[in-house]
């Protein structure tokens, strides 16, 4: 018989070389968001500029919902896209996180939701310049000439969905539960689908626009995932238990 100790699967050992890293394994889940959304855009971006694969997508998308608008629907996703624009979303942003300090006495999670917004409009705004895409045609929008800036990503798409991911994040990440998770992924889905929506209905943007939006605010969540678990330190305990929890009663041990 050898005496030789047996060696552990390879996916064995470097799992539990995560586990025995506790910061790593807690910023773990934030860094493959990034990678994940950062992978995302460039393909898209990528797209856009050589003019093949999602773009080729672009124009049938628009043509067909310009041709399809409807009274009601104008209305409707009018509304949308004016409450999720870049005058009234902030405001609606900065009343949530001062009240959300002020019922809460905690100050923190509503810092790290107010600057994932203004990260997130800095990126989209950046990328804007750095591109420079032109807008669709002035005859497919609602109102010709309203929008001026740059196409590529869309604002408000990032906006909402920014909003949804982070502000969902610091909810469940500290009172997590099955429920909760379903619940606020289903109206992440609807209320970013529906913004965008908006936006390529209206005539404002193209559909690599709105996709890209979407990968940038997964990697704006990412980021803040990664500086909330460095703040917070890594979660111990059971998944469920929570990570804000009070100081803990020490227990008596007994002889024998």
């Amino acid at each position: 018989m050898s005496d030789e100790p047996a060696l552990a699967p390879p996916s064995t050992t470097a799992f539990a070389g995560l586990r025995a890293r506790p910061v790593l394994w807690a910023v773990l889940p934030g860094l493959v968001l990034v990678a994940v959304g950062l992978s995302v855009f460039l393909s898209v971006l990528d797209a856009v500029q050589e003019q093949d694969d999602l773009w080729a997508l672009d124009e049938p998308v628009l043509t067909w919902l310009v041709a399809h608008r409807t009274p009601a629907w104008t209305v409707v996703l009018a509304a949308i896209t004016f409450v999720t624009g870049p005058v009234v979303l902030p405001i609606i942003v900065g009343v949530a996180c001062l009240v959300w300090g002020l019922l809460s006495h905690e100050w923190w999670r509503p810092a790290l939701l107010a600057g994932a917004m203004i990260a997130s409009t800095l990126i989209s705004l950046a990328v804007k310049g750095l591109v420079g895409r032109e807008r669709p045609p002035e005859d497919a929008m609602l109102v010709p000439g309203a929008e001026t800036t740059a196409s590529f990503p869309s604002g408000h798409t990032i906006g909402t969905a920014t909003l949804l991911l982070v502000a969902g994040y610091l909810v469940c990440s500290r009172t997590p539960s099955v429920a909760r998770i379903v619940a606020w992924g289903v109206a992440t889905v609807v209320g970013t689908a529906l913004v965008a929506l908006s936006r390529l209905y209206l005539g404002y943007h193209f559909l690599t626009d709105v996709v890209a939006a979407v990968a940038l605010a997964v990697v704006v969540l990412g980021v803040v995932s990664v500086v909330d678990r460095l703040h917070t330190g890594p979660p111990s305990g059971p998944i469920g238990a929570g990570r804000d929890r009070g100081p803990s009663t020490p227990t008596t041990q007994r002889p024998g």
